[in-house]
């Protein structure tokens, strides 16, 4: 399983989660959540439930990754899976992606 905090406006406004078998979840945080003056972090993901739950990685996330060439040298200097979405999201979301959010990985206990 990995995990990673999902900033808005460099707040965090949620975690999102791959688990071992290649499923995922994006659940708001409680306060953000009933806060209804924090906003959904996509139209993708409203805020009318807290935890969605998918098979692939969400469409709002998949759309921050890079493309084509870039993302060729990105795996390749990374050494990333081309198809590992998730990890891919951690490295290139991290400190500068289009848009308010940022991913920031959660770094898991031995």
């Amino acid at each position: 399983m990995r995990s990673a905090k999902i900033l808005f406006k460099n707040e965090e406004a949620g975690i999102l989660i791959q688990y071992d078998d290649a499923s995922f979840s994006f659940r708001y945080h409680d306060a953000w959540f009933a806060n209804e003056n924090k906003p959904a972090i996509s139209l993708g993901l409203p805020k009318v439930k807290q935890e969605y739950q998918s098979q692939y990685l969400f469409p709002f996330f998949y759309n921050l990754l890079p493309e084509g060439s870039n993302k060729e040298v990105v795996c390749k200097l990374n050494r990333i899976d081309r198809n590992d979405y998730f990890g891919l999201l951690l490295t290139t979301a991290k400190n500068d992606s289009i848009g308010a959010v940022r991913v920031i990985e959660i770094a898991q206990e031995v």
